[in-house]
């Protein structure tokens, strides 16, 4: 283990990994730590995932960086894989990790009786809403609850008033919402086989539907009132404008879902938040707000329609109309080098001379650049880079960009 814990008197950020790729993502755009699984139970079966020896590279990047690394273990696991478990918990202390993220108290146990130096944080699939609840998992040895997600500010400062002060505290402020109760969802594998209570969802509630009627086979009639027939396609959790109130009521760590998602929606979320804490600790007032320019990168990655979820009371809702996507921004080029009047990227998506590149470097406000000429890895004029991966170089003599850092184009 790295020994860190949270600095006192500051908000965690903590940043989804689905693979090593997003983990570096995260690390280089300003996360405390972030949230991973192994190659088995954890709730995010279609991500990548990490091997053993994938976790243990992973461990040592963090832990180099000043970040902690917590493995989830947070499906409900059948009799057939009990015994696969100390051998799992075993292996991921040895490589380092800081703490299991876990929702099944048999898993628990097992965590303390094979892996005693990890931490403990109890998944939000326990739904954990209440002080009893969270009181009596730090009895039993749990360090952190992350919380249902259906609380108001108003009932996690309760909570926290009524914990012991040692007890950390953590929430989703960003990202996909589920329409189920902290996601115990059935729905999933009753319509498709894929049980979402062991990583599998299928995400049933993002479909259309109709109705029909057992006589008039092959007629679909729209289940329509006043918006649209996605019923149970819940909007997207936003609460970058929220800082000051989600540090007051208490809570210990900020997390962003996400680890299906791609690395560029890492980089980019976990930048904004950074900023965002940043900006507030460094002027704290209950009235703090982000620069728009802040808020603003939100809306460059793929989400859905933003609300803030159950935080101020009521439901978030659903998004009727449609079950995709708002996409305004692709990923143009990553940074491979800036120096000498040149920046040099490794093309991601084609863009040619002409075009307003939006660059993305870590922990800065975004800037824009105009591309007036280009050049490929031979040096040769080009007037488009339309080739993936290829290498293009563009003048540049601005402040330095890293290495990594992304750059996009508007759709």
């Amino acid at each position: 283990m790295s020994g860190t814990r949270i600095e006192k008197n500051r908000v965690e950020l903590l940043s989804p990994a689905g693979d090593i790729e997003r983990l570096k993502c995260a690390l280089l755009y300003g996360a405390d730590a972030v949230y991973l699984a192994g190659t088995r139970f954890g709730m995010r079966a279609g991500a990548n995932n990490f091997t053993h020896e994938q976790l243990a590279e992973g461990v040592r990047l963090a832990h180099a960086a000043g970040a902690r690394v917590y493995v989830t273990c947070n499906t409900i696991p059948r009799n057939g894989e009990i015994d696969a478990l100390p051998e799992f918990l075993e292996r991921t202390a040895d490589a380092g990790a800081d703490a299991f993220i876990i929702a099944d108290i048999g898993v628990m146990r097992l965590a303390q009786q094979y892996a005693p130096g990890v931490h403990i944080h109890i998944s939000t699939q326990a739904g954990v809403a209440n002080y009893a609840t969270a009181t009596e998992f730090y009895n039993m040895g749990a360090s952190r609850v992350v919380l249902a997600r259906e609380l108001c500010f108003e009932e996690i400062a309760e909570l926290r008033a009524k914990t012991p002060p040692e007890l950390e505290i953590e929430a989703f402020v960003h990202g996909s919402m589920c329409v189920s109760f902290s996601g115990r969802c059935l729905l999933s594998s009753y319509m498709t086989g894929r049980d979402a209570n062991r990583g599998d969802c299928a995400q049933p509630c993002r479909w259309k539907y109709y109705l029909t009627e057992e006589k008039r086979e092959g007629q679909k009639f729209e289940i329509f009132e006043d918006h649209g027939t996605h019923i149970l396609n819940s909007r997207d959790m936003c609460m970058i404008d929220y800082i000051p109130r989600l540090i007051a009521c208490g809570i210990t760590s900020f997390k962003i879902e996400g680890r299906a998602k791609s690395a560029y929606y890492t980089a980019a979320v976990t930048n904004a938040y950074r900023q965002a804490i940043d900006g507030y600790y460094a002027s704290p007032s209950p009235g703090y707000m982000p620069d728009g320019a802040i808020s603003d990168e939100l809306r460059k990655v793929s989400h859905r329609e933003y609300s803030t979820g159950f935080y101020l009371g009521g439901e978030p809702g659903q998004v009727l109309s449609n079950g995709g996507y708002v996409r305004e921004y692709k990923v143009a080029g990553m940074v491979e080098e800036c120096g000498g009047g040149w920046l040099t990227l490794s093309q991601r998506n084609r863009f040619r001379v002409g075009d307003t590149l939006d660059v993305m470097p870590p922990r800065e406000k975004p800037f824009l650049l105009k591309v007036t000429e280009m050049y490929d890895g031979e040096n040769r004029p080009i007037e488009a880079a339309p080739h993936a991966m290829m290498t293009v170089r563009i003048p540049y003599d601005g402040t330095p960009v890293p290495r990594g850092s992304f750059v996009r184009i508007r759709e």
